[in-house]
């Protein structure tokens, strides 16, 4: 065995303790290490365990057994039925891993930068024995949660390790029987107050999971009884329709705009927004955005800003999330205060009319038809005619003039948002 190698094996029993001490100062689920003993020995034997195999394997480029993998996945189940959080976990290995890239740099160090080829085939065993080891543990952990967490704690779970990035994803969909697809629609359903009461949702939950077969998680809010539904569904392409042989101009793509085309998104997305309102039982507003898998974080951010900014509605057959493309006045407005006050003020404006904001609602939700909006607010056509002239002598603003249209569906949006509570 070369000086570097030995030099490794020297410090083992040194490093593997500083590493339970670094568990127990920098993770707090890890406390436990400073008054457990038998526990503390436990974790310390497994980290110089770790770094002897390193030491015997790494010099001939022989690959962890199937009995070492094996026995850090039981490292893995054992710590997940414990209670490990996926986030003390990710830590963890987080944490192990700076920790042994910086004890191979001390061991070149004390060896005066000597024993490079020694170096370099430390290196290239590390990574990919690495990444085994962690698959390995990986998968302990997922089998001891399989067993310990109900389904729908699992689907949550597998939400957050996509949202947060975290690799265990991948373990955690394959016991879960969900593929994992490039891209996916990540869809916020908010919820706001309701009243005490109300039943709680974990049931409505649970059957939303059972039946969509996503990740789905419940963030609670700042309200005691509010909050939002997060769920991640999978986008899969087209299937290529065999044609006769387009013409060479029928070839030419258009530039594919994002989130500007609500009708394309599977149905399974409104259908699963329609169900959740629906169990509800009060006015929701739910946002999508869609994204590649590894980039679903920043998808959230704007689902979670577009349901804000999206009216507040009851389930309905005509229900469905929203996009950039219906809320983008809105989206601007919301970071523009002093527009958005001015719009409140329109608003304000309509007061004294008789339902007039439900009106201009129903408008242009039927495309300014006069006929069907009728029919909607159960009205004659004529009182219809009345309310949209008394819109006009209170603002002073034609509502189905283009700058009213700009104006009055935007205070419509903001108003059903429940923005200016």
């Amino acid at each position: 065995m070369g000086s570097f190698f030995a030099e490794l094996a020297r410090q083992a029993s040194a490093n593997a303790r500083r590493e339970v001490e670094a568990y127990a100062r920098e993770i707090p689920e890890f406390g436990f290490l400073d008054t457990n003993s038998r526990a503390r020995a436990e974790t310390q034997e497994y980290a110089l365990w770790l770094r002897r195999r390193t030491v015997e394997l790494s010099p001939d480029n022989s690959e962890l057994s199937d009995d070492d993998l094996g026995y850090i996945a039981a490292i893995g189940e054992s710590r997940a039925a414990a209670g490990m959080s996926l986030d003390a976990r990710q830590r963890v290995l987080r944490l192990h891993t700076s920790l042994m890239l910086r004890e191979i740099n001390e061991a070149t160090e004390a060896q005066r930068g000597a024993g490079v080829d020694e170096l370099m085939r430390m290196m290239n065993w590390f990574a990919p024995q690495g990444e085994r080891g962690i698959r390995a543990y990986s998968q302990g952990f997922v089998t001891a949660l399989r067993h310990r967490l109900p389904y729908v704690e699992q689907a949550a779970l597998l939400a957050r390790s996509l949202l947060n990035g975290d690799p265990i994803s991948a373990e955690l969909a394959s016991a879960l029987g969900m593929e994992l697809p490039e891209r996916c629609a990540v869809t916020v359903i908010r919820v706001p107050d309701r009243p005490v009461g109300d039943r709680d949702l974990e049931s409505e939950i649970e059957a939303l999971v059972k039946t969509h077969h996503a990740p789905i998680m419940w963030c609670p809010g700042s309200g005691s009884r509010s909050g939002e539904l997060i769920a991640l569904i999978p986008l899969h392409p087209p299937t290529p329709q065999a044609s006769p042989g387009p013409s060479p101009a029928e070839t030419v793509q258009p530039h594919p705009v994002p989130d500007l085309a609500p009708d394309l998104l599977p149905d399974l997305v409104s259908d699963l927004v329609r169900d959740f309102a629906q169990a509800v039982g009060r006015p929701c507003a739910a946002g999508t955005a869609t994204s590649p898998l590894s980039e679903v974080a920043d998808a959230l951010d704007l689902a979670r800003r577009i349901s804000r900014a999206a009216p507040l509605r009851r389930a309905s057959a005509r229900l469905r999330p929203h996009t950039v493309s219906d809320v983008f006045v809105e989206l601007a407005v919301a970071d523009a205060p002093f527009v958005d006050e001015w719009l409140h003020a329109v608003g304000r404006s309509l007061q004294p009319g008789p339902d007039l904001l439900v009106t201009l609602d129903a408008y242009y939700r039927h495309d300014m038809h006069r006929g069907a909006t009728a029919a909607a607010l159960n009205v004659h056509p004529r009182t219809l005619d009345y309310r949209l002239r008394r819109v006009r002598e209170l603002a002073g603003i034609d509502p189905g003039s283009t700058r009213g249209v700009r104006i009055f569906s935007s205070v419509v949006t903001r108003r059903l948002s429940d923005a200016w509570h």
